[in-house]
């Protein structure tokens, strides 16, 4: 089992930036794919970022690519999604999520269904 716990959400202004942290626990955290996914209100959980065991490779849906970085530090167990030009379609739960699986090419672990945990999700709310 992994435990993962969100945290940094919050409100801001279009334009500005927020920065979302996620622990994990349990099993050893460097050998999961770690990846962050949104939920906005009567829509369908979407893929944002991912990044590999490692931290070398990452990947970005459209929307969020040039705007939102993905890292994470093995050390502390730790990844992390800094959002920057924030917009109010960002405006959503944001959840960070861990996978067992190995991302054998860039579009692939883009379903919520390639992830075996998830944590409770942080709302992020981007006013206009």
């Amino acid at each position: 089992q992994v435990q993962l716990v969100e945290s940094g959400g919050g409100q801001v202004q279009a334009g500005g930036s927020l920065r979302l942290s996620c622990a994990a626990s349990g099993r050893t955290f460097s050998n999961y794919v770690m990846g962050w996914f949104r939920q906005a209100p009567e829509k369908e959980r979407e893929f944002v970022a991912r990044i590999n065991q490692s931290g070398g490779a990452t990947y970005y849906a459209d929307s969020v690519k040039g705007r939102f970085t993905i890292s994470r530090d093995n050390a502390k167990n730790t990844v992390a999604l800094q959002m920057n030009s924030l917009e109010p379609e960002d405006t959503a739960v944001y959840y960070c999520a861990a996978s067992s699986l190995v991302p054998v090419a860039p579009r692939t672990l883009l379903l919520p269904g390639d992830y075996n945990y998830w944590g409770q999700g942080t709302q992020v709310t981007v006013s206009s």
